[in-house]
C-alpha cells in the first residue's frame, strides 16, 4: 500500500514508521489491505482539526480518537485485481489530544494506542464496523487484538 502521512501538532516521533508497521501488520490480518494498488492517507492532527472534520463529515459536534473517511465500498475492494492503476483506499485522522488522553488513562504508550487506532481505521477503511451488531463489534475486535499481536502490542480490550 502506497502512504501519504501528515504529521500536524502532534510531538515528533516516529510516527511514519509505525503507520508502515501497522498497514503492514494490517495487510497479513485482512489480505485485502495487501493489494499493492492501494494509497491510503494518514492524517496526525490535533482536536480541533478532528472536531472540524466529525462535524462536517459525520453531523457529530465533536473530537473523537481516530476518523475513517473509506473511498471504495468493501465489494469493490474484493474485486480489485492486484495490477492496475492506483486506487485511493480512503484517509484517516487521528486526533492528538483525545488519543494522548486515552492512552494515559489505560496507562499505554502513546504508541501502542495511536497503533491501534490506526488499525481500527484501516479496518473500517476495508469495509469492517463494529455499530450494527455485537457479532460484527467482536470480529472488528479479535481482528484488531490478532493485527496488534503482531506488532507486539497487548490486546487493546484487555482479554
Amino acid at each position: 500500500m502506497q502512504l501519504d502521512v501528515d504529521i500536524e501538532d502532534w510531538p515528533s516521533g516516529e510516527w511514519e514508521a509505525l503507520v508502515e508497521r501497522a498497514v503492514q501488520a494490517a495487510g497479513e490480518g485482512e489480505p485485502l489491505l495487501a493489494n499493492p494498488r492501494l494509497i491510503a492517507s494518514v492524517l496526525f492532527t490535533s482536536d480541533e482539526e478532528v472536531h472540524a472534520l466529525n462535524r462536517e463529515w459525520r453531523s457529530r459536534d465533536k473530537p473523537t480518537n481516530v476518523l475513517s473517511f473509506p473511498m471504495l465500498e468493501r465489494e469493490e475492494l474484493e474485486a480489485l485485481a492486484p495490477d492496475g492503476p492506483p486506487e485511493m483506499l480512503g484517509d484517516i485522522a487521528l486526533a492528538y489530544g483525545v488519543c494522548a488522553r486515552e492512552a494515559a488513562e489505560k496507562g499505554i504508550p502513546l504508541e501502542h494506542h495511536a497503533a491501534h487506532l490506526i488499525v481500527h481505521g484501516l479496518l473500517h477503511l476495508a469495509g469492517h464496523d463494529h455499530v450494527d451488531s455485537d457479532a460484527q463489534a467482536d470480529e472488528m475486535e479479535a481482528l484488531e487484538t490478532a493485527i496488534l499481536a503482531k506488532m507486539g502490542i497487548a490486546d487493546p480490550y484487555g482479554a
